[in-house]
């Protein structure tokens, strides 16, 4: 029998656990590309579907289109981020871009404004929703621009509807 130095991986059974809506929690990094939406949206489709959250796919899209969309636009870098986390009965959506935050005072609200105008839809999303949508300087390192959307699942379950609200 031949020695080896490597040691010998362990054997990891299969975790039988079906995932769950609170088992939700991925993280994409995207190219700054017009594909990304359509990736994006695909990738969104089956975490929901795998996590059970069938209620919540139009709207998700919805707003992971809008998300993607405005960082492929904006991001500076060849690559953008982006999260899906599911807590407290709410999606939460969370893209990253390199654009950072102008010093210049005129530039930072001409920059903000077309960013505002490039979200108007996740706004009328997240407004049928009760959620909440936003962007502002990003905390990570690196710098750049957060942008997000909340769709709490009981108002995300009615979007469409003919009782549901719209924009």
């Amino acid at each position: 029998m031949p020695i080896s130095r490597c040691p010998v991986a362990p054997t990891f059974t299969a975790d039988p656990t079906a995932p769950t809506p609170e088992t939700l929690s991925y993280s994409l990094t995207l190219p700054a590309a017009l594909a990304s939406p359509s990736l994006a949206r695909a990738a969104t489709r089956e975490v929901l579907r795998t996590h059970n959250l069938y209620d919540m796919l139009d709207p998700a899209l919805q707003a992971v289109s809008e998300l993607t969309a405005t960082a492929a636009q904006f991001t500076e870098s060849a690559t953008f981020y982006l999260s899906l986390r599911y807590r407290s009965a709410t999606l939460r959506l969370i893209a990253y871009d390199s654009h950072p935050r102008h010093t210049h005072p005129h530039l930072a609200t001409a920059c903000d404004t077309r960013r505002r105008a490039a979200l108007r839809l996740l706004a009328c999303v997240c407004r049928a929703c009760d959620g909440t949508w936003g962007f502002g300087e990003s905390r990570e390192p690196g710098g750049g621009t957060r942008m997000w959307a909340t769709l709490p699942r009981a108002g995300a379950a009615m979007y469409g509807t003919p009782t549901g609200r719209g924009c």
